[in-house]
């Protein structure tokens, strides 16, 4: 029950769940600041000064038509009827000394009337929820929120939230439960977003936390709707094409030449400069859904020719661009990445093989089962920025352990390359091939794409996993359903692409806000 409390002419909103006299006296005393050693002294009356005790509170407050009661601290009703006579011609009640009238209202008048900032009403709401203290403790303490906090709080949030408004609330009542969120919790707020709360919730999609609470609430919204993610139009990932500064073009003439010239160079040189000559070309076929299939067989020295994944992507972005996974996950994101996954609510025994070999990469035998110490730490974004569902597409869902699987795949030395290719049986999106004695001793990185190995330039995992990630944008090719919150983090987060114009899981935003913050 809502009351709307005025003291010494202030108005507040008392809240009670239970219709109980001391719970309304204790909640009042400290929305206001009384002492509470006075509730002793405290005295409830209706209209006609009629003293209501504890035993037909809950009685006289549900069914009673009267609306207005007086609280006393000094045993004695004030001039009731005055009061009510100056409140027909004031909005403003001015009530004795140590006097409280509470106005019972609706919840829909309350949130009407209230002048509570956003913050407010989520510290308000945690105050009077079960479990919200212990949220606030935990951030006043470690100055962020576990995942399991996180949730928590939503759904106390919510609960709030279509207790007062429905199952529906407008887009507004939405955002603004959003931005609570964010201005009570500073460090969950997101660097990278124009307001910073999207992720709990985005009123131009209609996603995130709060919007797939209410969704959980509700078979599917009667009203006020928020049209699907889906119908957004996003401009950004690795199938945009790219606004690049042109050189003089080749004539047709000419790029025939330059085709011809890099099919059978024996200096690598040569190649990468004519791969360089014809990057133009090669970028109008990769955005050309008939011509696309055919960049590989057309621009073949992909497959003998190291470097030109990278020469590619710095011709889109730069070399500053180009260089920030190299230099920040190490510096940055590592140790990041590592602390997160030790707060994940369920470790499994293969998540902490994986958080081990990421801590301790001295420790491990050169034939150990796990990747070396940069490999287990990517592949613990996958535990971070687990796949989501694919509904009723086959498999429909994938552990973060078989995710992997999908992002690198290990080959034993003296195994065929041709012959793991060979076996493919169906198109996939790139990824790694790690040939080596063991997981923990790879020698040589290759990136699987159409049934083609091209080979890294890079000796270290963590490079050949930055030559992943830049072919997807050098070949347009989207990325896996299943590794694409993981992608998408290390596209934005990471590397900075196309901020704000790619789409965003909520769970990548969260991340995001902290590793930031």
């Amino acid at each position: 029950m809502l009351l709307k409390v005025k003291y010494k002419g202030e108005q507040k909103f008392v809240k009670i769940d239970d219709v109980k006299l001391p719970e309304l006296f204790d909640s009042a005393f400290r929305k206001f600041g009384i002492a509470i050693g006075r509730l002793n002294e405290a005295k409830l009356f209706d209209s006609t000064r009629t003293e209501i005790d504890e035993d037909v509170f809950e009685e006289v407050v549900t069914s009673n038509h009267q609306h207005v009661y007086e609280l006393c601290l000094d045993g004695t009703p004030g001039d009731f009827d005055a009061e009510m006579s100056a409140s027909r011609e004031s909005s403003i009640l001015e009530p004795e000394p140590d006097t409280i009238i509470l106005n019972v209202e609706s919840p829909v008048q309350f949130t009407a009337t209230t002048d509570n900032t956003a913050q407010s009403l989520i510290e308000d709401i945690l105050k009077n929820k079960p479990g919200g203290d212990q949220i606030l403790r935990e951030y006043r303490r470690t100055n962020k929120l576990t995942d399991s906090a996180r949730r928590k709080l939503v759904n106390m949030v919510v609960a709030n939230m279509t207790e007062i408004h429905g199952t529906s609330p407008s887009r507004s009542v939405r955002e603004r439960h959003a931005k609570g969120i964010v201005q009570l919790f500073p460090q969950l707020k997101d660097p990278f977003s124009e307001k910073g709360y999207e992720h709990f919730y985005d009123s131009d999609s209609g996603t995130g936390f709060i919007a797939w609470r209410l969704k959980t609430l509700q078979k599917r919204a009667a009203e006020d709707q928020q049209p699907p993610a889906q119908n957004k139009r996003w401009r950004g990932g690795p199938s945009s094409e790219r606004n690049v500064t042109e050189p003089e073009l080749l004539s047709e003439e000419q790029l025939k030449e330059a085709l011809s010239l890099m099919r059978h160079a024996a200096d690598d040189e040569v190649v990468r400069l004519k791969m360089k000559q014809t990057f133009h070309h090669r970028q109008r076929m990769v955005h050309d859904h008939l011509m696309s299939p055919d960049v590989l067989s057309t621009f073949s020295r992909f497959a003998d020719v190291k470097g030109l994944i990278e020469q590619d992507f710095c011709l889109l972005f730069g070399e500053e661009t180009s260089a920030k996974l190299l230099e920040r996950w190490p510096t940055m994101f590592k140790a990041k990445t590592i602390e997160q996954s030790k707060t994940l609510s369920h470790i499994s025994p293969e998540l902490q093989e994986l958080i081990q070999a990421a801590e301790s990469p001295q420790s491990r035998s050169s034939d150990s089962e796990d990747w070396d110490s940069d490999l287990s730490s990517l592949v613990l974004l996958l535990f971070l920025l687990p796949p989501t569902s694919q509904g009723r597409q086959k498999p429909g869902r994938l552990s973060a352990t078989q995710a992997a699987e999908r992002l690198v795949v290990f080959l034993k030395t003296g195994d065929s390359v041709q012959g793991h290719l060979d076996a493919i049986t169906q198109t996939r999106q790139p990824y790694l091939l790690a040939v080596g004695m063991s997981r923990a001793n790879i020698h040589r990185f290759f990136i699987v794409i159409d049934k083609i190995a091209i080979p890294c330039s890079a000796t270290t995992s963590l490079g050949a996993f930055d030559e992943l990630f830049k072919a997807h944008f050098v070949f347009g090719t989207e990325f896996s359903d299943w590794l694409g919150n993981m992608y998408t983090f290390i596209q934005t987060t990471i590397f900075n692409i196309d901020v704000g114009l790619v789409k965003e899981n909520p769970r990548v935003i969260e991340l995001r806000s902290r590793f930031l913050q």
